[in-house]
């Protein structure tokens, strides 16, 4: 199975990029959790560009996430609210309308931030959207408050209490995205 984990930030040290490497940590043997690292290359959001015109950036964000069984994204949150280039490449994914790479897909978000409420505004912004576009957005939230400490030298989350509610997180995500098959045969 493949997780196709986006990282709502653009920095080289993103909190936010770390956590999905902690995720990789939890996730079960046969799943593999790939990174896509070109969000920032992803150009702003135009129709007139869309279609058969669509952007190198763009088309590379839609060609990662369509063999992918589930996304994770992990977001900061900026002024209360998702950061514009995670918006901008939700809104790329989303297109064409009704017929996206998002539609139907299993997503959990999770976010880190160096305040102490740990991104859960821009969760809840990001769910929205992936809501709206037709995602199967999952109602998980793992708030990563104090990000600059939440880290163990492995990479895992220091504290056992947000390491289970990220573990949980990708397991329903990862229940999410098997077949109905698969589901009832376990």
């Amino acid at each position: 199975m493949r997780v196709l984990g986006i990282s709502g930030s653009l920095r080289r040290a993103s909190h936010n990029t770390r956590l999905l490497r902690a995720a990789a940590l939890e996730l079960p043997p046969g799943t593999e959790l790939v990174l896509f690292e070109q969000l920032a290359a992803v150009e702003p959001y135009c129709e007139d560009h869309d279609g058969d015109r669509t952007p190198a950036g763009a088309a590379a964000l839609r060609a990662a996430i369509a063999p992918a069984d589930a996304v994770l994204i992990a977001t900061p949150e900026y002024n209360s609210s998702l950061p514009g280039q995670l918006k901008n490449a939700l809104d790329w994914a989303s297109r064409p309308y009704g017929d996206s790479v998002l539609r139907a897909k299993p997503v959990a978000v999770v976010g880190a931030s160096t305040g102490i409420f740990g991104a859960v505004w821009a969760q809840a912004e990001v769910r929205k959207v992936l809501n709206a576009i037709g995602a199967r957005a999952l109602d998980d939230e793992v708030p990563v408050g104090q990000a600059d400490d939440a880290f163990a030298a492995d990479g895992s989350l220091a504290d056992p209490r947000l390491r289970e509610l990220l573990a949980d997180a990708i397991a329903t995500l990862i229940d999410a995205a098997r077949p109905a098959e698969a589901v009832e045969a376990a």
